[in-house]
């Protein structure tokens, strides 16, 4: 209860400081996303930030303060609802709890664009990447390494969310095509680092062999290197996301590779979208950014610090 009141407390500041910023700038958009502690959604932001810069907009974060939390996201729904903010950019934490949230929204007649987490309801656009198709990529590059055989554990996301459920989906993909690959377990991660090392030491000390493992996103993958090294066992290890430190791992050979959901990328191509929303400029139904994986033939161009990236022009995302 005290971590929703805080929240609740820090949206509807954010929120004052919103209503405060109207008079002075017509433009502001409140930018929902999932939680702190993955470098990804930070990405996100800063790409939000970096676009309202260049824009001559006003962006204010609302996030929960427990990672992924729906009873704080529904309360910073609430708090938009009152203060009217001219668009709205939503990464939903839930896709099956936020549904009654968006249909407020949608009532409120609030421009949405939605973002990496389909779900019912009128958007403007929607912005994100094909998750099925990432999963299975990342996948099938880990079993074509391994030679199409070799015993693994799987570290499973957020199993509400549906990037989770399609990455999951993708593998299933690839295990039909690999009968070689014996999959010995698979955990719930929940997208975050810690949670991700608790499972891995679990698996640690139920095999005594493990080649790989298979983590829907790098702050997972992290949090698995960390269980191997605590244990002084090797694996390979591959993951999703492309964020900095899972890069400078595969410079180092700790890692195999990351396929790169860019949320960078999608930060500044939502946050664009929202502009020229507001600016009455022609939207697609949809922005699909393409995944690329992330080895050793490749990684320096993901070496540069988020803060330091340059935004894609709309041109190049939007076609």
């Amino acid at each position: 209860m005290r971590s929703l009141m805080t929240a609740v407390i820090s949206s509807a500041i954010a929120l004052c400081t919103l209503r405060a910023s109207a008079a002075d700038n017509p433009m502001t958009i409140a930018v929902f996303t999932k939680n702190r502690t993955n470098p990804a959604y930070e990405a996100f932001r800063i790409a939000s930030d970096q676009i309202a810069r260049t824009s001559g907009v006003r962006v204010i974060h609302l996030v929960p303060d427990k990672p992924d939390n729906v009873d704080e996201q529904k309360a910073m729904v609430e708090q938009v609802l009152k203060e009217r903010p001219d668009a709205i950019i939503f990464i939903p934490v839930d896709d099956v709890a936020m549904i009654d949230s968006v249909r407020k929204l949608n009532d409120a007649k609030i421009p949405i664009v939605l973002v990496s987490n389909p779900l019912p309801g009128s958007f403007v656009t929607y912005v994100g990447a094909d998750d099925f198709e990432i999963g299975y990529r990342e996948a099938r590059y880990l079993f074509e390494k391994l030679g199409g055989k070799g015993k693994i554990v799987v570290i499973e996301g957020t199993p509400a969310a549906p990037t989770n459920r399609e990455r999951v989906r993708g593998y299933q993909r690839a295990f039909a095509e690999f009968p070689g690959i014996q999959v010995l377990g698979s955990g719930i991660g929940n997208y975050q680092q810690p949670d991700a090392r608790r499972v891995m030491e679990k698996f640690l000390s139920e095999h005594k062999e493990i080649d790989a493992v298979l983590s829907a996103n790098d702050s997972m993958a992290l949090g698995v290197l960390e269980a191997l090294k605590a244990a002084n066992r090797t694996a390979t290890v591959i993951g999703i996301n492309g964020i900095l430190p899972a890069v400078k791992q595969i410079e180092a050979g700790g890692m195999l590779a990351t396929v790169d959901f860019n949320m960078f990328k999608i930060g500044c191509t939502a946050t664009r979208a929202a502009v020229r929303h507001l600016r009455k400029e022609p939207l697609p139904e949809k922005v699909m950014l393409p995944a690329e994986v992330i080895d050793k033939t490749n990684y320096k161009a993901w070496l540069v610090p988020v803060d330091q990236r340059a935004c894609p022009e709309w041109s190049d995302v939007a076609r």
